[in-house]
């Protein structure tokens, strides 16, 4: 679908015109998100059961020693207390990419994009958005986090805000690819089963990289290139104020790749068929 504004120059847009159609995204996403407080809820409750349930039996099986970024001995709920973070945004960018499978289906994803600006933009901002609206999630995490001694720097609460919103990001531009090659509603849910589990079970969040490597050699090689385990040492670095060059290299990689594809492969009128 071709907007009738494509023809307009975008040198006539004013940057005004760039920041108010950013902040209506916004506040729609914002607007959204405070009157689903279950989405609020459950975005909590996985990670929380998972800090406090499981993390008492595994403590125990995996015995957690000195790890990046750490240099003293640390619990299990220390270690896995980052990737939590990232399973946070991992399922909230996929929510997003279905509730943009819904947009696209009843309209409202058209409407958006008949704006006189670029798609590329509108695309992006509804990214960003969706992005801002998850880190308050995990914020809200971390300070749950504090009852089970999971105490990172106080200026790791800052240096982490980049990494999270790049990592929100990421996930959002993967899940929207993949929206963008789904059809039917009723087919995303089933997909998303084959991407968030192993992206999140076949990764650094739960256990460590030497860990994968002393039960299978070809299972830490798949863990090793997976997106989601360079979004977790991200995240991980960042909360204790380091900087993992390479995940950050591989983060804005896997971003900008898979931005550019959802952004160029987004049909707007590939949701109207039902063949």
């Amino acid at each position: 679908m071709t907007s009738p504004a494509n023809n307009t120059p975008l040198k006539t847009l004013p940057p005004s015109a760039y920041w108010h159609c950013f902040c209506g995204v916004l506040t729609r996403e914002y607007l959204r998100f405070i009157q689903q407080r279950t989405r609020f809820l459950s975005a909590l409750i996985r990670p929380l059961l998972w800090l406090v349930v499981f993390a008492a039996g595994f403590r125990a099986a995996l015995g957690i020693a000195i790890i990046e970024p750490s240099e003293t001995y640390i619990t299990y709920e220390v270690y896995i207390a980052p990737g939590l973070c990232c399973m946070i945004l991992l399922f909230n960018g996929m929510q997003s990419s279905l509730s943009m499978v819904y947009d696209r289906e009843m309209g409202s994803m058209r409407v958006l994009l008949m704006s006189p600006l670029p798609r590329w933009f509108l695309l992006l901002s509804k990214l960003l958005s969706i992005a801002l609206v998850s880190l308050l999630q995990v914020y809200a995490f971390l300070m749950i986090a504090l009852l089970v001694d999971v105490e990172p720097p106080l200026m790791g609460y800052l240096t982490v805000l980049p990494a999270l919103l790049l990592v929100a990001v990421m996930l959002g531009a993967i899940g929207l690819f993949i929206s963008s090659r789904i059809k039917q509603l009723e087919n995303f849910a089933g997909v998303m089963n084959f991407v968030i589990f192993p992206m999140f079970f076949l990764s650094s969040a739960l256990y460590p990289l030497w860990k994968m490597r002393e039960s299978s050699e070809w299972l830490y090689w798949i863990c090793a290139f997976n997106p989601f385990t360079h979004a977790v040492e991200l995240v991980r670095n960042a909360l204790y104020m380091k900087l993992s060059v390479e995940a950050l290299a591989a983060t804005l990689a896997i971003t900008t790749v898979f931005s550019v594809l959802a952004v160029t492969g987004f049909r707007p009128q590939s949701g109207g068929g039902r063949g």
